[in-house]
């Protein structure tokens, strides 16, 4: 042990005066030779291989409504449900079937709570909840299939982000940063944010962002909405800019020497790290300062500043997409509306509207839509069923059949794939499991969801897991 101690001390010593100096003069003179492409980062090219053919997108940004909204009063309207309001659900529909909150109680029909209306040249049919949706139903493919595995929030949130119920697995953002890297070089890949407004802002675990078993450096980063976007970035007092980047060489060194010896992956994601955390110190400034946006941008998102609200963090998204961030998600905590569904739908549609309107439009308005995929959904939809806890009526989680939508590059806008039964309960037609978005998320990035794995514990993994999971091709534009 003392040999390869003193080994490391005078390979240190022999490099400290060429090494880190030679290293400092080529980043100034080409600092190209320190992007993404050239060095270990987050941001590193991705795998050999891949895509596997022509992508359709560069990037994603997923509108993520925490808490489930209610497929009824959004985008599956069911005449039924209104015909059957306050009458007992038929024991054949739901005998058997997996219920969270509504065990042992009468299972009685809850009638759509607002009125829907036809939209387009396509004739989308979107609740008065969500009239700047409305505007765009020609640019979205509603899915009105969906189903998933897990009947509560954090399970259910894990199979949306991993693809599994099953813990520490990688998220779909690692994934797909791990297999294209990120076209940027001084922001993360894959960037979280949160808002809230509505009822029960749940907390979502870090997990749901988690690289999992993939490497480190592939896993999201949450950027907070109001104040510093990233917590000890900034340097200390008295530390300049020159003096940090000191530092971070000699890290760096000491942990390329000590990784001579370990040859430890995570050593590998610490240098990492620790090199776009400085360059961070300069483009999340920049990023969050939204000044120099104009008043009629920041009027059409909502926004007053980073104020931590939807509409400023879907701002922020379509900056970071111009920056080169491959994944961005968006969580909105407050759609898990048991009871007072009216009111919460009211409040938690006024808050994230009219900011995914803007953000479509926006990103049209620039032609980053084309190869742009938004996603909007939650992690389930809400039951047919009354729910009665607080004065006015709820709806309790559902797994059967749910809605969700795509828009932007390589979807077809304007159409509803997908159906679910008279009384909304089941999907019947064309059913769609989160596996399939994962498959066709995939595609649409240039990759086969067959063919992209990862060696783990003597097995290779994939995204969409063992289950045959399927492209959803009647989508795709």
């Amino acid at each position: 042990m003392s040999d390869h101690i003193t080994l490391n001390r005078r390979r240190f010593l022999n490099r400290s005066a060429t090494g880190i100096g030679s290293v400092a003069l080529a980043s100034l003179m080409r600092p190209e030779l320190f992007s993404a492409e050239n060095s270990v980062s987050p941001n590193s090219a991705g795998i050999s291989g891949l895509p596997h053919f022509a992508p359709k997108i560069k990037r994603v940004i997923y509108l993520y409504m925490s808490g489930g909204p209610s497929q009824f009063e959004t985008f599956d309207f069911k005449p039924k449900l209104a015909d059957m309001d306050g009458k007992p659900m038929p024991e054949s529909i739901t005998q058997g079937q997996p219920i969270a909150q509504l065990q042992g109680q009468q299972l009685k029909c809850l009638a759509p709570q607002t009125k829907f209306q036809k939209y387009g040249q396509s004739g989308q049919e979107v609740s008065d909840f969500l009239p700047w949706t409305a505007k765009v139903a020609d640019d979205i493919a509603i899915i009105r299939s969906m189903t998933t595995d897990q009947i509560n929030h954090d399970p259910a949130h894990t199979v949306m982000n991993t693809g599994t119920s099953i813990s520490g697995r990688p998220s779909m953002g690692s994934w797909t940063l791990y297999g294209l890297g990120s076209e940027g070089s001084d922001l993360p890949g894959f960037i979280v944010l949160t808002s809230e407004g509505g009822r029960n802002p749940q907390p979502i675990s870090s997990r749901q962002w988690h690289s999992g078993f993939l490497p480190g450096r592939h896993q999201g980063v949450l950027f907070y909405s109001k104040g510093d976007a990233v917590h000890y970035l900034r340097n200390p007092g008295g530390i300049t800019d020159a003096r940090q980047r000191r530092l971070i060489d000699a890290v760096r060194d000491l942990n390329s020497i000590q990784n001579e010896v370990v040859h430890n992956p995570d050593v590998e994601a610490r240098i990492a790290s620790y090199e776009m955390a400085f360059r961070m110190q300069t483009s999340v400034p920049e990023l969050t300062d939204l000044s120099n946006e104009p008043q009629h941008i920041l009027d059409m998102y909502g926004a007053k500043g980073a104020d931590g609200s939807f509409g400023a963090n879907c701002l922020l998204a379509r900056r970071m997409a111009e920056r080169g961030v491959r994944f961005i998600q968006l969580y909105h905590r407050d759609w898990d509306h048991h009871g007072d569904l009216v009111p919460y739908m009211n409040t938690c549609c006024s808050h994230t509207d009219k900011p995914t309107w803007a953000l479509i439009n926006d990103l049209k308005q620039r032609d980053m839509l084309k190869d742009t995929l938004i996603i909007w959904g939650g992690e389930f939809g809400r039951t047919p069923m009354f729910q009665g806890k607080g004065k006015l009526p709820g709806r309790d989680h559902h797994i059967k059949g749910f809605s969700m939508w795509m828009c932007g590059g390589g979807i077809k806008g304007g159409i509803t794939h997908g159906a679910t039964d008279e009384f909304g309960y089941n999907a019947v037609e064309q059913v769609c499991h989160v596996r399939d978005v994962h498959a066709t998320l995939l595609h649409l990035f240039g990759i086969d969801h067959h063919r992209f794995t990862f060696k783990h514990q003597g097995l290779d993994f994939k995204l969409t897991g063992v289950v045959p999971a399927k492209i959803i091709q009647p989508i795709l534009a």
